[in-house]
């Protein structure tokens, strides 16, 4: 069940935010004395210390780390080709602005992992990206990437599934193109019915930095 994740966001919508936090980034910048080698040492004593283990464990733990559980096979419930039919705010209380496009989601690596690949169009111009996602047996949660032809980074989120909403929430972080601060970009992708899939994106106001609906993509299956 592959989202198109930051998609629009992470190629050129996050242009300005998050002024709150940069404020709040000077001021505690500004205030801090503390010598680097004592933030050092701290991190050193917050690291954990090493827990040895053998072969037998290891092999034991990458067995279960790959096995394929029921996480897996729902995501490749979404494999098939969808129409996407997106609405955009660039800022809270704007008119939407309305684009299309399509988006082929695979199983890879024998199903352990979705792969999306999304292409349409932004503002007039071509848009493509790649996208994948899987369920992390170490961790516990689900994590997604994301990459485009309209930026050099990869954005990372990761979250969990909620089974009262039939949605998965994630959550990551990206810096803004414009004012370089690091903001957090939220995601909640419910699977309405085997043929309607809807995604809704949370980041920070332009002129405020507060959270709002920037996005809402509503994916019809094709076949």
């Amino acid at each position: 069940m592959k989202r198109l994740l930051l998609t629009f966001c992470s190629a050129a919508f996050l242009l300005a935010a998050c002024n709150n936090d940069k404020t709040a980034e000077k001021t505690a910048s500004e205030s801090t004395t503390e010598p680097a080698t004592a933030k050092t040492d701290d991190n050193a004593k917050k690291e954990q210390a090493w827990i040895p283990y053998d072969n037998a464990a290891a092999d034991k733990a990458m067995g279960e780390a790959g096995t394929l559980g029921e996480q897996h096979k729902m995501l490749a419930k979404s494999n098939g080709t969808w129409a996407a039919d997106m609405s955009y705010w660039r800022n809270q209380g704007d008119s939407a602005m309305k684009m299309s496009g399509t988006q082929v989601t695979t199983s890879i690596l024998d199903g352990h992992y979705q792969q999306s690949t999304y292409s349409g169009d932004m503002g007039g111009m071509p848009f493509k990206g790649i996208s994948t996602l899987g369920y992390d047996n170490i961790s516990k949660d689900y994590v997604s990437t994301w990459v485009d032809n309209m930026g050099t980074g990869i954005t990372t989120m990761r979250g969990t599934w909620d089974n009262a909403t039939n949605s998965m929430n994630m959550t990551g972080k990206e810096k803004n193109a414009v004012n370089g601060i690091e903001c957090t970009m939220r995601e909640v992708y419910k699977i309405v019915d085997d043929y309607t899939h809807v995604m809704e994106m949370y980041g920070p106001d332009p002129k405020t930095g507060k959270e709002y609906k920037m996005m809402e993509i509503k994916y019809t299956r094709k076949k």
